[in-house]
């Protein structure tokens, strides 16, 4: 190559970031919605069309550095289609509404939403760590377009990756509160044998003993959308990411949930074969005769996952997953028809009765909190923008409970640290915000959040800044409040500056409870494990207004699944000065080993920050 070639390359760098600069003046917005899709519209493409890469660029700056100019390049070119100015007055329209809207709702009744900031990620996955860290991770987007596929789905190649980031509250919310971690890079199975980072995206993920996060399968791209065998753990301990032997098939939109062991029950999810092939084989992690991680420097590495003689043949994925106090993992599919329990000891299926509505697609389920014992019932909402009622399974029976103020799909509920839900999030359907597929005008009513109180009684609340529906998830933090992101499609499309590197955002709600005064103060709380049914102590500085006292268990979310949520009560047994004496739970069914949120709460329901204990001491 001739020292003017190399030149030219190099200057390319000064024009290229340049042209990213002011390509959003003076182009037109699309006038037509793009074709619908679920999770996969994109044509397969081979690693270097997708990606866009020079091979003169390559050889003079690197392959990284080519990437980059590849990614301005496609930057520039989106927003020829959708131009930055579209994405700022939306977003500015949006930040209008809200307050608009919020201004009618008392803080000390409704809560209030506070900070919107940009992050790296989409947040297709995330997870409140022990750490006090928020884990996100997705994919790296093929298109900046929204009203076209933005993920690799149905990409073969080196732009089917996977992306992930930790964002630590404890530095606030700039681009220096997050870091980079990104999964292992693997060689995926898709005829193209080039390497990259394991796209784990579309996933399903539960919790260890010790702190770290499985995740099981994701998407080899091509066929609509093929199932890997991926098998990782997440150690929040040291940041850094572990790869395990593959599970025997593959999976992409599979669920997860850890039982009574510690040990995870994989199921469903569709297979390598591609969109339209769910499995029906049931996996456990780690296999029996492999210790289940107890400490935090227990790291599974290599490790397998065992096939199960039972089988889960759901026809639709991401089905809701529960460990019950009954020990029992209870599988609740889309379809009406698919309800079962799984004896994970026995290795058994047995058929619950069929759930009263019909088909439910992406829409929540909560194991209602039972007091001082683990969850014994469900509450099954959304799914259906046609039906607004919620559907209870107690002692094997099914009854329609309180209706929410519309139906909505790809909502997020949540169980407060008091014991009340909160519902955020929600669509018409999949990318349809009730305008059309991959439309981003919205419904406005999707955007406002809905409050039940412990009667079941439902009422409307203020409204979040964007409309989030498909990817959509929250989770609570150990100060109380409530993270909001997800929505790939409204992310890029309300995206404040499209050139840079802060894809996605954040979002940050804090729960009424946090506006009726002065929180109790939750000191110290024991170092080490706890033992099941067994006294300990903790220490506060206003022992006068502590009356009572709660575990939450963390969250871990996408597509609306959320299998970690637990709420329990723990029994006061004294207040002596400033020592609060507790007790633990009766059973590892009752609460499956591993770590919670800890809050002390008064009389008027409202909590300390939370400290984070560990239960499944042997």
């Amino acid at each position: 190559m001739s020292r003017v070639q190399r030149s030219a390359i190099l200057s390319a760098c000064v024009i290229i970031a340049a042209l990213a600069a002011t390509a959003s003046a003076g182009a037109a917005p699309l006038s037509a919605p793009g074709r619908p899709s679920h999770d996969g519209a994109a044509s397969p493409r081979t690693a270097g069309a997708a990606a866009g890469v020079r091979a003169d660029e390559a050889a003079v700056l690197g392959t990284e550095h080519a990437r980059a100019h590849a990614r301005l390049r496609r930057a520039v070119k989106d927003t020829e289609g959708y131009p930055q100015q579209t994405r700022t007055a939306s977003l500015t329209a949006l930040r209008d509404s809200q307050t608009a809207v919020n201004s009618r709702f008392e803080r000390a009744e409704f809560g209030r939403f506070t900070e919107f900031f940009p992050s790296p990620d989409f947040g297709v996955h995330a997870a409140q760590l022990p750490t006090g860290k928020v884990l996100l991770f997705s994919f790296e987007r093929v298109e900046a377009d929204p009203t076209k596929e933005t993920g690799p789905t149905n990409t073969v190649g080196r732009t089917n990756a996977g992306r992930a980031y930790l964002w630590d509250p404890a530095r606030g919310t700039s681009a220096r509160a997050f870091k980079k971690v990104p999964p292992p890079v693997v060689l995926v199975p898709d005829g193209t044998h080039l390497p990259r980072p394991a796209p784990f995206f579309c996933a399903g993920h539960a919790y260890l003993p010790n702190g770290m996060l499985a995740v099981f399968g994701g998407n080899v791209g091509g066929k609509g959308g093929s199932g890997a065998k991926l098998s990782f753990v997440f150690d929040p301990w040291t940041e850094t990411w572990f790869r395990n032997r593959d599970m025997s098939v593959g999976r992409w939109y599979p669920s997860a949930v850890t039982g009574p062991d510690g040990r995870q029950i994989i199921m469903s999810g569709q297979s390598e074969r591609g969109t339209g092939t769910p499995t029906p084989v049931v996996e456990r992690f780690p296999a029996l005769g492999h210790p289940v991680p107890w400490r935090p420097y227990d790291i599974p590495l290599d490790v397998p996952s065992q096939r199960l003689r039972s089988q889960a043949p759901f026809r639709n994925d991401y089905p809701h997953l529960f460990s019950m106090r009954d020990g029992l993992i209870y599988g609740l599919g889309r379809d009406a028809d698919q309800q079962w329990t799984f004896d994970p000891v026995k290795d058994v299926r047995t058929d619950l009765p069929r759930r009263p509505a019909d088909f439910r697609g992406y829409g929540s389920a909560v194991p209602l909190p039972a007091g001082f014992r683990g969850p014994d019932s469900v509450l099954v909402l959304g799914g259906d923008p046609r039906d607004p009622h919620t559907y209870r399974l107690s002692a094997g029976r099914w009854t329609t409970e309180e209706p929410r103020a519309f139906g909505r799909t790809q909502d997020d509920t949540l169980i407060l640290p008091d014991g009340t839900l909160l519902t955020v999030n929600g669509a018409l359907d999949t990318r349809d915000y009730g305008s059309g597929p991959f439309n981003p005008k919205a419904d406005p009513k999707y955007r406002q959040i809905e409050l039940r109180d412990t009667r079941g009684r439902w009422r409307l609340g203020p409204a979040q800044r964007l409309p989030r529906g498909y990817h959509s998830n929250a989770l609570i933090m150990p100060d109380g409040r409530m993270m909001v992101t997800g929505d790939e499609l409204q992310q890029i499309a309300n995206d404040p500056d499209i050139r840079d590197a802060m894809d996605g955002s954040i979002e940050l709600y804090e729960p009424a409870y946090l506006h009726r005064g002065a929180r109790p103060a939750l000191d110290r709380v024991p170092a080490g494990e706890l033992g099941y049914d067994k006294a300990f102590q903790v220490r506060t500085s206003t022992p006068k207004d502590v009356r009572r006292a709660v575990l939450l268990a963390p969250t871990t979310i996408t597509h609306s699944v959320n299998t970690s949520q637990r709420h329990l009560e723990l029994r006061l047994t004294g207040i002596e000065g400033g020592t609060v004496g507790l007790r633990t739970p009766p059973s590892p069914a009752d609460a499956p080993p591993g770590y919670y949120m800890l809050f002390l709460l008064d009389a008027k329901g409202v909590p300390s920050t939370a400290k984070w204990v560990k239960l499944g001491a042997r």
